[in-house]
């Protein structure tokens, strides 16, 4: 469950009071592990896998009512900000109101040298900053064609929002961490194109003369998408981060193992070959795979890492040299239970599962469960049940299914809220290749209020979860 999905009164989830209920009800039923998504400034569809940097939070997360404990919002501010609904993300207005309320904010913070400490502390942040006060000053143009020079107040706005942003997530991780909890973050493989990270470091990426990108990421057509996925983000100029050893990757791993206890990496596949599309392509039919930076570099994410958890995300079209990457990695890669039925051997069924995996009943770019099995075929849903034991009517048989997972060797299993809920399609999180209505969906306080801390707490110590 992501940050942005939590209960809450601001149009999005935050790092309040709510995330802190969420940890307690985690605890109380026995779960070890919260995976969210990516922390990055989401793009305009709310996305988080499209982000201004790899390494900066999203300021949507900070919590109101604290800077409103703090002196830094008035009561009537906090009230201007209540959400019309609790069921989804309030993108647009976030866009348009949420930075203007907390740049009341930063102008009452009195210790700006804290904040400007912490920034400088990490040279990717304190980049960052200065990139977003830039495109504020250059508004019609993309970061190589930038002129003006950047406002010294607007800097230190994006340098208090990652301050504060560091400050809540921080106490809240801790939190978790005292309750017993890990959180595991997720890295896109791949940064936007108008990013900090393109601006501070273009040499890193394939780029041409003009600065633009000669080819675009994407995948192949597959179970999501007949005309393949195209992603459109830069792609690394591989030979080129060799040169430092990959000092941009050790530096976002770090970073990211400063916020996280373990981290999933979003198309491991890519390390292995990635998919190059025609910059001006239409659609990703017209790409190719590359040779990617292969064992060395796994090598160097592995030195980062040591023994903290990385979940490799080793989904898609995979092939025999993604296996022997993956199996020389010594890392957990992923199985969900959706695709499990595709095909007759497919290693997604669970009695197929390895003990150093990471079980899925569905991710972020699934249906929900109950949804999966109300699309599927009469025969393909029934044999599905049988193999997990369920002869009842179809519509109740998430809960087996959910048990069958907890049952196989999979070191660690994980559900998706809407999972535990048996929520519908409507609550899906993201269908790929499809650009609007993602990323919304939200949970209330009585929904997880509802939830049965009982059961599954039992079901976790029955299958020594």
């Amino acid at each position: 469950m992501h940050i942005s999905t939590l209960p809450g009164k601001y149009g999005c989830g935050a790092f309040g009071k709510e995330a802190y209920a969420f940890v307690d009800f985690l605890a109380e039923s026995g779960f070890k592990i919260w995976q969210t998504l990516p922390f990055g400034v989401p793009d305009q569809y709310g996305s988080p896998y499209k982000s201004y940097s790899a390494f900066a939070g999203n300021p949507y997360f900070i919590d109101l009512e604290a800077l409103a404990k703090d002196g830094l919002l008035t009561e009537e501010e906090l009230r201007s900000a209540e959400q019309n609904s609790p069921y989804l993300c309030e993108f647009e207005r976030l866009a348009e109101e949420r930075l203007p309320l907390l740049k009341k904010a930063a102008a009452r913070f009195e210790d700006r040298k804290a904040a400007e400490t912490l920034v400088k502390k990490y040279p990717h942040l304190q980049a960052y900053c200065r990139f977003m006060a830039l495109r504020e000053a250059n508004p019609d143009c993309t970061w190589n064609a930038f002129t003006k020079e950047a406002d010294p107040e607007e800097i230190f706005f994006h340098a208090f929002l990652q301050y504060t942003f560091l400050t809540q997530w921080l106490k809240l991780k801790n939190y978790a961490n005292e309750k017993g909890i890990s959180i595991i973050g997720d890295i896109p493989i791949y940064v936007d194109y108008d990013s900090a990270d393109l601006w501070e470091n273009p040499a890193l990426f394939q780029l041409g003369s003009d600065l633009r990108p000669e080819a675009v990421a994407g995948v192949p057509p597959d179970y999501f998408s007949p005309d393949g996925q195209l992603w459109g983000n830069p792609l690394y100029d591989w030979d080129k981060m060799k040169e430092d050893g990959y000092r941009w990757w050790r530096d976002r791993i770090r970073w990211q193992l400063t916020l996280f206890d373990g981290i999933r990496i979003d198309h491991f596949r890519a390390f292995s070959a990635y998919f190059s599309v025609p910059a001006d392509a239409k659609t990703a039919k017209g790409g190719h795979w590359v040779k990617g930076p292969g064992l060395p570099f796994v090598k160097i994410i592995k030195k980062e890492a040591k023994e903290k958890l990385i979940i490799a995300e080793d989904l898609g079209d995979i092939d025999e040299d993604v296996v022997s990457l993956l199996k020389a990695s010594g890392r957990p890669g992923m199985k969900v239970f959706q695709f499990a039925f595709l095909a007759e051997d497919s290693v997604h069924k669970p009695h197929f599962y390895p003990e150093n995996c990471v079980a899925y009943s569905g991710t972020h770019d699934n249906n929900t469960l109950l949804g999966y099995l109300w699309e599927l075929s009469d025969d393909t849903r029934r044999y599905m049940l049988d193999y997990c034991g369920h002869r009842g009517e179809w519509q109740s048989g998430c809960d087996s299914i959910l048990r069958t997972l907890l049952r196989t060797p999979a070191e660690r299993v994980i559900f998706p809220i809407q999972d535990i809920l048996g929520y519908g399609a409507d609550t899906r999180m993201n269908t790929p290749g499809v650009p609007d209505g993602n990323w919304a969906y939200r949970v209330t306080a009585e929904q997880i209020g509802g939830i049965d801390r009982g059961y599954w707490k039992w079901l976790n110590h029955l299958y020594g979860r």
